[in-house]
């Protein structure tokens, strides 16, 4: 980032600074580190990595393959940042080993999340060359989900009939082939990544900067249907997709500085922040339209991946910088609340509760999910920074 750039935003925010911060994150990262040590001794494998609860509330683990499996190592790698402790090393390693198989699936599009969460924040604070292996490996599992005909990642191998449908949620696997790109200087991984972020902007997003959920298309690129598979409708907002939307071209413009990504991404901000619908808290409904607000159920996980966006956008907007610092760090507020945010040994060890995985199909409704407290712990890291100017 260019210090003339950087200079005007930053000492609005170490203004703001002078101040106690309104998130008290280290109050905050002392019960989440607690909290992930308890669902590690709650646990005597990691054949399974901890996910939701049942409607029962018992756990709900998954598979190494599920596409969540790397929210919980990578959280922990985000408590032994911040914390130092040796134990939170130790907790990091053991589960961040139990997915190293899956460097060699080339059935799923979510190795981003599963890998470069978990070995890429590993190798980030720790340079262990046998994680930069895996990295290396998986990346090239998910590039060769590729086809140049189409030009884009394929999220499912199908769904309903249709052999290629990319979602939306795709956009936050393509910091993991930057990141190749540069690791082993194969500039395909970044011609991979730019490809499919140019016509997923081309295709996805709707007049107003809101994107579908699913957009399926022919063996030669031709758009064939535009619609939901997690949202209330195929023409609704579902909040989860609108975040992943923004944290995605928010994460290309900082990898390849073009203004088309940025304006994308703060466009997709102001849609979010701008919404009549968002409440007042600013952790959205689980879609921008449920017809059922204000009952309507709220996806502190969207509210988590938003927040987190939002502090890494302030860094690059210079008009909206501040604005959008404001309402990641009032997100971030909010869920650091006891609304959400449960207290040490409660809520089956995960840190927040009231996220909605998938409505439609009845499936995590009202429950914690692993990934909520991935970007809950992610997004104080980087409030840490920023609110003291510095870059993330």
């Amino acid at each position: 980032m260019k210090l003339r750039f950087l200079l005007p935003l930053a000492g609005g925010l170490l203004a703001a600074a002078a101040t106690a911060p309104a998130v008290d994150v280290a109050a905050a990262m002392q019960v989440a580190g607690q909290q992930l040590e308890l669902a590690d001794k709650a646990r005597t494998t990691t054949t399974r990595q901890p996910f939701t609860v049942n409607p029962d509330g018992s756990l709900k683990d998954r598979e190494a393959a599920w596409w969540t499996s790397g929210f919980y190592p990578g959280s922990l790698w985000y408590t032994y940042e911040y914390s130092k402790k040796p134990l939170d090393r130790q907790l990091a390693e053991k589960w961040t080993a139990a997915l190293q198989q899956e460097q060699y699936n080339k059935s799923t599009h979510d190795l981003g999340f599963m890998l470069y969460c978990s070995y890429g924040n590993g190798y980030r604070l720790t340079k262990n060359p046998a994680y930069r292996a895996v990295l290396v490996e998986g990346a090239r599992s998910l590039a060769s989900r590729f086809d140049p005909k189409v030009g884009l990642l394929k999220s499912w191998d199908n769904h309903e009939g249709y052999k290629y449908p990319v979602i939306i949620d795709n956009m936050m696997n393509l910091e993991f082939l930057f990141w190749a790109s540069k690791a082993t200087g194969d500039k395909q991984f970044y011609h991979i990544a730019v490809t499919h972020a140019d016509n997923t902007l081309k295709h996805h997003f709707r007049p107003d900067y809101s994107s579908y959920h699913v957009v399926c298309y022919g063996p030669d690129g031709t758009v064939l249907r535009k619609k939901t598979a997690q949202g209330y409708a195929d023409s609704s907002a579902w909040a989860r997709g609108q975040a992943w939307g923004l944290y995605g071209y928010t994460v290309c413009y900082r990898e390849t500085k073009n203004p088309a990504y940025l304006a994308q991404a703060e466009h997709i901000a102001d849609f979010y922040l701008n919404h009549p619908n968002l409440p007042a808290d600013k952790i959205p409904y689980w879609d921008f339209n449920a017809p059922d607000m204000p009952a309507a159920k709220r996806d502190a996980s969207a509210g988590a991946v938003a927040a987190s966006a939002l502090l890494e956008l302030s860094q690059y907007s210079k008009a909206s910088g501040p604005r959008y610092f404001k309402a990641a760090e009032q997100m971030l507020q909010s869920l650091s609340s006891p609304t959400y945010r449960a207290a040490v040994g409660q809520n089956n060890n995960f840190v927040l509760r009231h996220s909605v995985g998938h409505l439609p199909a009845k499936a995590e409704v009202d429950v914690p999910l692993v990934y909520a407290d991935y970007y809950y712990i992610e997004g104080l890291l980087r409030y840490d920074k920023r609110r003291v100017g510095k870059s993330i």
